[in-house]
């Protein structure tokens, strides 16, 4: 595993094109300060051991020579060793609908934005335990394979969107089934799905769903976003409408959800715009019995910057020893031909 140990320092790096602009701007002035001289081909007539290839490779190493040290002071590292981590926690599948009817404006700004900052904010709490991520509408599909990484769960979670399945619908049964499946090898560690949708869907599947996962030890909690009574669809600026014409509404489907959790042993709850729920839930999952999980990691790295800072070294050494002018004593060898 290739890490920076300062990578901050890498910011550095803006320096290099300011310097190739700064550059820039005087080779400018020096040709328009040439030209009040007389004649510029006249002038480099007089002047011919002056190199203009000489200089720009003395830069080009100077460049390189700098671009070199500041990656060496960020100090890349190799990972040398893995170490094997264990902890008691459980694995946590979100299943999460990305649906049309998440874009209702019930929920501040609407369902989707709010389920976003909700999950964002339960994952930037967590530390232990391991979880994964399926979206969900007309068909379901794996957005997060099951980690401890919870950096880049909260890098997926800001990726939600309705673009991410093609085919609309709220496919509840198929989402539990993939989420089902997403979990470890590791019988040991406590399993739960958290499954946060509107629960609107004409799916029969979803309780046979939740009874296999019951029969797999894994508990299902839902959180039922949105209201009974329901609110419009806004997609793309527009007022979703049916094939009548008519404006589509979007309503909580609470009884379903509730018969799918009670078929897990989990529970359900609504959100609203003041406590989405999820904290309520965890709270009660962390009184579940938790197992035993194992996360490797790299923990020993090997230094690199060596090698780095040694090449930019002698690209300054070199910067140093090449003048700008031809030696008059190499003049035969003229290695630099314009």
């Amino acid at each position: 595993m290739f890490q920076f140990a300062n990578p901050n320092i890498l910011y550095l790096l803006l320096v290099i094109p300011v310097m190739i602009a700064v550059v820039v701007v005087l080779s400018h002035i020096r040709r328009r300060n040439i030209r009040k001289f007389g004649n510029p081909a006249l002038l480099e007539s007089l002047m011919p051991d002056v190199s203009q290839w000489r200089t720009r490779l003395k830069l080009t190493l100077f460049l390189t020579a700098v671009t070199a040290t500041i990656f060496a002071a960020a100090r890349p590292q190799f990972g040398a060793k893995l170490r094997e981590h264990k902890s008691n926690g459980i694995e946590m599948m979100i299943a999460v609908d990305v649906s049309n009817s998440m874009l209702a404006e019930d929920f501040t700004p609407n369902r989707l934005d709010r389920t976003r900052y909700a999950i964002d904010k339960l994952f930037a709490s967590m530390n232990q335990d391991r979880v994964g991520m399926v979206v969900f509408a007309g068909e379901s599909k794996v957005q997060l394979p099951i980690t401890s990484d919870f950096r880049m769960a909260r890098s997926f979670t800001k990726r939600l969107s309705p673009d991410l399945v093609q085919v609309q619908g709220t496919e509840i049964g198929q989402a539990i089934t993939l989420a089902t499946l997403s979990f470890s090898n590791n019988r040991d560690a406590g399993r739960v799905i958290i499954l946060i949708t509107d629960g609107e869907t004409h799916d029969t599947s979803a309780l046979e769903a939740a009874q296999r996962a019951a029969e797999q030890g894994i508990r299902i909690y839902a959180v039922g976003i949105g209201t009974p009574d329901g609110a419009p669809v806004k997609v793309a600026g527009q007022w979703l409408k049916d094939e009548k014409d008519e404006m589509v509404v979007s309503r909580l489907n609470e009884e379903l959800l509730q018969q799918i959790t009670a078929a897990t042993g989990g529970g359900y709850i609504r959100a609203t715009n003041s406590a989405f729920g999820l904290d309520e839930i965890v709270g009660e999952i962390n009184k579940l019995e938790q197992g035993e999980l194992t996360t490797l990691s790299f923990e020993e790295y090997n230094e690199q910057f060596q090698w780095i800072l040694a090449i930019a070294a002698i690209l300054l050494v070199l910067e140093t020893l090449l003048l700008n002018r031809r030696n008059p004593r190499l003049k035969r060898f003229n290695i630099f031909r314009e």
